[in-house]
This record gives structure tokens, C-alpha cells and sequence, in this order.
């Protein structure tokens, strides 16, 4: 099976040099030419893509330093190696050229054995570049497929006790990406950075994975919850911590777990400190729980229930709104009003059926029971 040839990119006014260098490598290399700064950038970016750029430096119009700086500013090309052709042989300027990014100079008169060699060397490099590369991103690839398999079949396993659903793993999984997108263009969460938004995605689905420690008798009792009762269920908050503590203590600090354990212990925390485990307030609860307690409530206000049918999104977002400053954030319950008909978009496509949202009069406090 014949390899691959590498493609070579030559870049000089000179219709001799260009000849030259063709001939040097045309033995070896797929070689195309520009005689323009302007034509070069256009065959850089035209795919396949060139592996490596002989590039003059003293051009008219466009000097090979300015085309330089432009493949090094695109994301599409900054990784081409760049070697530049050039009668200039003073320090200074092999410093400007290796500054704006290229990889070697070659000076002329071009002496074929050693352009051949360099090119040889560099071709090299960024093949063995490329391959690890690739290996990282496989890396990554099958790390993040190994997350999404163990939230998957935890989230799953919860599912055979919890009365709630998939759907509503799913649903509060986009409420919580879409709050976090909006406040992360705010200057209260501009420190939440897009790895961080993919984590919470990723984690949503464990914020109650707690409740497979509460009974069944309790869990699934359509009737209003005894003092003692609630105290039980109120426990699931512990429990879910406790076990992804741990499995983040195996895995590492850095784990995804992290915004896991935190959302199972923090959800149920109210912006005016009286909600549970431990009465924590306003920015004392971490983010990622106070972002995840407007998605689960209003989810669970739109959800059917044991103890209760689903309520329309009107009266879902009013209760949000109304819980502005006491249940909840305000400035996430700012970004739930922004996104609202988004949000409401993902209640209707993301269903649990055809039994639809059923309309109601006056919304009683029990709907509370699982989501607060």
C-alpha cells in the first residue's frame, strides 16, 4: 500500500524559485505554488489542507510576515508548520520570523540537500504532532463516553424506584445548560466557563440519586408526608452526597463527580437559608445547587406525580417568579424569565407522554412535597 504523500505549499513571487524548489521536492511531495500572500492564504485553506508552508518572505503587496500572522491567528491553520525562504540572513530578522511563528528559516541561494532535509525534519515533527493529537482526542473521547455510561445506567437505576422520570432527567438537564449559558454572559457567573456548563449538563441527571436510600412507603405515597416522613425524604440529600463523594474521592477532585455531589447535596437549599440539608443562603449555596433548584422545581411542578397532575407553565413560572429572593437566586430566576419561552419549548418536546399538562385552579402547597 503506497503512503500517503505529504502536501507541501511553496510561496514565492519568483517564478525560478518557484521551479527550483518544485524540483526539489516534487520527487517526494505533492507540491502546489503561490506567487501572492493573498493565493497562499486561499490554497491554505482549501482542503486537504497543505501539512507544511515554504513561504518567501520579501513579497509585494502582502509580505510573507503578514501572511504568516494570518495562518497563525486562523484556528484552521495556526497549525501548519511555516518555513520561510529568504535572501535576509541578519539575526534580527530570523528573530521577527520565528516570533510571528514559523518553525525554521532557509536561506537563499537554496541549497537542495539541505531544503530537503528540513522539509524531511519538519514533515516529521507534525506527523508525530498529529498522531498524538489524535491519541489525546481519543483519550478524551473515551473518558467523556465513560461519564456518559455511568450517569446513564445510575440515573437509570434511580429511575426503578423514583416516580419521576426520564423525561424529567433529560428536561432538567437542558433547563440547567440553558440557565447556566444565560448567567454565564452576566458578570455574577462570568467565571463559569463552557467545560464548566458541560459538567453541570453531565451531572443533572444524579441530583437525586438519593432517593434510592428512601423507602418505597415513603417515596411513593400519594398522600401528604408525615413531619417524620419528610425528615426521611429530606435525607436523600445526604445520601446521594455521600455516595458520589466518595466515588469523586476515587476519581479526583477535577472529576465530573465534583458538580455531581455538590447539586445532590445543595439543590434543595433556598436563596433565604430556610430550605435543607444544612439552611444555607444566597451565595453560600453553590451555584451549580441554586441553578439546579429553579430547573428541578419547575420540573417537577410541570411533572405528574403521586401526590399530584402536572400544572400548566403559567402557573409553573409564576411560582418560580414568585419564589424570586426566597426559594431562589434572583439572578437565575432573571435568566428563567430571558429563556422562558425556551424553556417552555423543552416542557412540549420533551414529554412523558400523552397524558399532556393537565390545567388547575389554586396550586397547593403539597405540589412542593419533592421539588423543595
Amino acid at each position: 500500500m503506497n503512503k500517503k504523500r505529504s502536501k507541501i505549499l511553496i510561496v514565492d513571487d519568483n517564478p525560478s524559485n518557484l521551479r527550483t524548489l518544485m524540483e526539489v521536492l516534487g520527487d517526494e511531495f505533492t507540491v502546489i505554488a503561490a506567487r501572492s500572500g493573498e493565493k497562499a492564504l486561499t490554497l491554505a485553506n482549501t482542503e486537504p489542507r497543505p501539512d507544511l508552508i515554504l513561504l518567501d518572505v520579501m513579497m509585494p503587496g502582502m509580505d510573507g510576515y503578514e501572511v504568516c500572522l494570518r495562518l497563525k491567528s486562523n484556528p484552521d491553520t495556526w497549525g501548519i508548520p511555516v518555513l520561510f525562504v529568504t535572501s535576509l540572513n541578519e539575526i534580527e530578522d530570523e528573530q521577527r520570523g520565528l516570533a510571528f511563528g514559523a518553525v525554521d528559516y532557509i536561506t537563499k541561494p537554496i541549497q537542495p540537500d539541505l531544503v530537503l532535509a528540513r522539509v524531511r525534519s519538519q514533515i516529521e515533527l507534525k506527523s508525530y504532532r498529529d498522531h498524538l493529537e489524535y491519541l489525546v482526542c481519543e483519550r478524551t473521547l473515551e473518558l467523556s463516553r465513560t461519564q456518559d455510561a455511568t450517569i446513564f445506567t445510575i440515573s437509570n437505576l434511580a429511575e426503578t424506584r423514583d416516580p419521576e422520570t426520564g423525561a424529567h432527567i433529560r428536561r432538567t438537564q437542558h433547563y440547567v445548560q440553558m440557565l447556566a449559558r444565560f448567567v454565564a454572559t452576566t458578570p455574577f457567573a462570568a467565571a463559569l466557563k463552557p467545560q464548566d456548563i458541560e459538567m453541570l449538563f453531565k451531572s443533572a441527571p444524579l441530583h437525586d440519586i438519593g432517593k434510592i436510600g428512601i423507602a418505597d412507603h415513603i417515596l411513593l405515597k400519594p398522600d401528604k408526608l408525615t413531619p417524620e416522613e419528610f425528615d426521611t425524604m429530606k435525607s436523600h440529600t445526604l445520601i446521594g452526597w455521600r455516595a458520589l463523594s466518595y466515588a469523586e474521592q476515587v476519581l479526583g477532585s477535577n472529576s465530573f463527580l465534583r458538580y455531581a455531589s455538590e447539586i445532590a447535596l445543595t439543590h434543595h437549599e433556598k436563596w433565604d437559608g430556610s430550605g435543607y440539608p444544612h439552611g444555607l443562603s444566597g451565595e453560600d449555596i453553590p451555584l451549580s445547587g441554586r441553578l439546579m433548584a429553579v430547573a428541578d422545581v419547575y420540573d417537577a411542578l410541570t411533572s405528574r406525580r403521586p401526590y399530584k397532575p402536572p400544572f400548566p407553565h403559567a402557573v409553573a413560572a409564576k411560582m418560580i417568579i414568585d419564589g424570586r429572593g426566597r426559594h431562589f437566586d434572583p439572578n437565575i430566576v432573571d435568566a428563567f424569565i430571558a429563556l422562558e419561552s425556551e424553556i417552555q419549548q423543552v416542557l412540549e418536546t420533551i414529554n412523558d407522554g400523552p397524558t399532556g399538562n393537565a390545567g388547575l385552579g389554586n396550586v397547593p402547597t403539597q405540589c412542593y412535597r419533592l421539588a423543595s
